[in-house]
């Protein structure tokens, strides 16, 4: 008896309802499911009694390529409603697709994916035809909204004609292949009796020619590749990780939405949503009153009259509360006539529509499930160390460093629930102490259970996730990187992320990066017995060469007036401490250092921040530096000159008076109404790298210049914002020379 195919569109509730109904009355002997064919050892895993929607979470890794993808299903897919009503009228019930890390899925972060890309032109006409906006509304119209009669010739006929129209790629062709070499073994084996295969619509009509002839043998699950890891897990899913709005390209958008269609209907599923939808914005403040709820069921029965369904579809839910509940023009198409991701600036009230449609339900797995080591590794060891609990986790580094590194760990793979609030950010922080948030959550079995692909201990997982940053950083990430595996414990990748970062010195030509490597080689090195990285050789190796290409970078800088740039700032920061600290132990010459600078400060073309900045650091080296004979008074470059001078020598400003505040009194008293406008952004910009008690100070110092005995507090903070007040005097400024113009004044 030949097979019974079922072209599904996946997560689709009349799809799933055809799938229940049409095995139920066949009662066949195998159901063939598209599905992870290497899972058909663990159906019963599968099928323990999860709440849905859950996900097969699989994993590969084969040296460098390692690929994770999931296989979602929730109550309304056609191949979980495959996979238990099979169950229950006692089928043969069987996987048939390739194993998640073949070839042919190798681009695929997600098997049920449906790829509308691969027939966009047949579906345009239909939507044109149709007179609606995108597939999803498509779709609706055709099958979920629609009466029920007919529906699997409908769903043949839609299928037979994307595919007819659509090019297939090789690993598409190679996956029909493989699951139709299943259905004729399995139709071979059940002789007079029933089969039905299950698969994504745009499949079917390949599976029907292909499984009319050929061997009919059992085909073998593809084993792993000699070396290779790889494994897969259920873990717990979510709505939102489902909605293509939240950038799951299912195919089926508003999961909540299809959900209640599922359990009771269209007309009872949009009359609860619209409830739902007024009862969110209400919570969240947004405007939404009695009035609004009975104009938007009118609205969304007449859309659905005119559009010709019989109840109320998405779409027309959508169109009608949106209709109702927003007066403003919109300069963005409502995302439900698009397909993706909500785009920034996206109405407040749309969003909330959306999130509603979307819902917050979220999966849990049976306690029988089986996991992987990282999840018991990590659940004994916050036992242990007293972590598994809610609340804040103060840590003294010196006597709580198992604590820290377990939590960095779990940090580093993103586990949600462990928050750090304070704590060193690099090596060269004074911070002795940690304090972190812990806070339990549901996303942590999912996120651990993913996890575990890395590893199946937090230290090995870390370090494997470190190394996978580290293969594709640049020079500046790697600064951060081997901060985060100093504080990991990874002492093995330490090493390594050094090495690299000595042998990419070289080729280094971002200032500002290059910066980040020295100032956090310098820290490690200089501070961190907590980490028993101080002293390092290795890291005194980085610090030796970063000094003279950090030189060479900042000489070739070139470009006139612009804001000062924080990045070479921090890097010739890092370039002065690296001379002060470790010059006499690494054989560091700081008259090269100095004499590069001093021509750095006299360079016309070099950019006014990195002149300040230059001649700073030789003026807090000791050098012989006049720094009121340096300021000059061209109100474009001034403050971006000081701004460099400020992160440099900013302790020798305030240690003892060098004239440079009456200088720079004098210079900016000076100033005309526009040069002064034109100078006060960057001023400012400039005189912030002077923290309040400083800054007040200063204020102190100009009030004993005047002779005046004002508040120095009073200064700094004035009850207008300085940039208001300025704009205020430049339309002042602006109106008055209109009125000379006319004559008016």
């Amino acid at each position: 008896m030949p097979a019974t195919f079922i072209g599904v569109r996946h997560h689709s509730p009349a799809c799933a309802r055809l799938t229940t109904a049409l095995i139920e009355r066949l009662r066949p002997a195998y159901v063939l499911v598209e599905g992870p064919v290497e899972l058909n050892d663990r159906l019963d895993e599968l099928l323990l009694g999860h709440e849905l929607p859950i996900a097969i979470f699989s994993h590969y890794r084969d040296g460098p390529r390692s690929l994770a993808s999931w296989s979602p299903f929730c109550e309304y897919s056609p191949e979980w409603a495959a996979l238990t009503t099979g169950r229950a009228v006692g089928a043969q019930v069987r996987f048939i697709d390739l194993p998640a890390w073949h070839p042919a899925l190798a681009a695929r972060r997600n098997r049920y994916t449906d790829a509308e890309e691969r027939y966009a032109e047949a579906v345009s006409r239909l939507c044109s035809t149709f007179a609606v906006d995108d597939v999803d509304s498509l779709w609706d119209h055709l099958f979920e909204i629609a009466p029920p009669d007919g529906l699997p010739e409908r769903l043949a006929a839609y299928f037979d004609l994307l595919r007819g129209e659509s090019t297939v790629a090789e690993d598409d062709a190679a996956r029909e292949r493989y699951m139709a070499s299943w259905v004729r073994a399995a139709v071979a084996d059940a002789g007079p009796e029933p089969v039905v295969v299950v698969t994504g619509g745009f499949h079917r009509p390949a599976l029907e020619r292909l499984a009319a002839s050929g061997s009919a043998s059992w085909p073998e699950v593809p084993p792993l590749p000699d070396g290779a890891l790889g494994e897969s897990f259920l873990v717990p899913y979510s709505f939102a990780r489902l909605d293509a709005f939240t950038g799951y390209q299912s195919g089926m958008p508003s999961p909540e939405y299809y959900q209640r269609l599922w359990e009771s209907g269209p007309g009872p599923a949009a009359d609860s949503l619209i409830d739902t939808v007024l009862t969110r914005l209400r919570a969240r403040g947004l405007p939404a009153s009695t009035a609004d709820l009975v104009t938007a069921y009118a609205l969304a029965a007449g859309l659905a009259n005119l559009r010709g369904h019989p109840r109320p579809a998405r779409a027309d839910i959508l169109d009608a509360l949106a209709s109702a509940l927003i007066t403003d023009d919109l300069d963005q198409r409502h995302p439900w006539r698009t397909h993706g991701p909500l785009r920034p600036g996206v109405h407040p009230v749309v969003a909330e529509m959306v999130a509603a449609l979307t819902g917050d339900r979220t999966g849990r797995l049976h306690p029988d499930t089986p996991a992987p080591p990282l999840v018991r590794a990590v659940t004994l060891e916050l036992a242990e160390l007293g972590l598994d609990r809610d609340g804040s986790a103060y840590l003294d580094l010196a006597h709580d460093g198992q604590h820290s590194r377990l939590l960095h760990r779990l940090r580093v793979l993103d586990i949600p629930g462990f928050e750090r609030h304070s704590g060193p950010a690099s090596g060269g922080d004074p911070s002795r102490s940690e304090l972190w948030r812990l806070t339990g959550t549901e996303l942590r079995l999912p996120m651990l259970i993913e996890a575990g692909a890395h590893g199946s201990t937090p230290a090995d997982a870390a370090a494997a996730v470190l190394a996978d940053r580290a293969a594709k950083a640049n020079i500046g990430e790697l600064a951060e990187l081997l901060f985060d595996a100093v504080v990991c414990g990874v002492a093995d990748l330490a090493e390594r992320v050094v090495e690299e970062i000595r042998s990419g010195i070289s080729a280094a030509h971002d200032l500002g990066a290059l910066g980040r490597v020295l100032a956090g080689a310098l820290g490690l090195w200089r501070h961190d017995d907590l980490w028993n990285t101080s002293g390092s050789a290795s890291l005194a190796g980085v610090l030796a060469a970063a000094v003279p290409r950090i030189l060479w970078l900042a000489e070739g800088v070139r470009g006139g007036p612009a804001p000062a740039d924080p990045a070479r700032l921090n890097a010739m920061v890092a370039l002065r401490d690296t001379v002060r600290y470790a010059a006499p132990v690494l054989d560091l010459h700081p008259e090269v250092v100095l004499a590069a600078c001093r021509r750095i400060a006299a360079d016309a073309g070099a950019p006014p921040d990195l002149r300040g900045a230059a001649f700073g650091l030789a003026w807090s080296s000791g050098a012989p530096c006049d720094p009121t004979r340096a300021i000059h008074g061209n109100p474009s470059t001034l403050g971006d000159w000081l701004a460099g001078l400020f992160a440099l020598a900013r302790e020798e400003l305030l240690a003892e008076d060098h004239g440079v505040l009456t200088v720079l009194d004098d210079l900016i008293s000076g100033m005309g109404e526009t040069d002064f406008l034109i100078a006060l952004p960057a001023l400012r910009h400039a005189f912030a790298y002077f923290p309040p008690h400083e800054r007040e100070a200063l204020a102190r110092t100009l009030l004993t210049h005047h002779n005046l005995n004002g508040s120095a507090r009073s200064l700094i903070r004035p009850h207008t914002n300085p940039l208001t007040t300025a704009k205020s005097l430049t339309t002042e400024s602006t109106v008055d020379h209109v009125l000379q113009e006319e004559g008016l004044c």
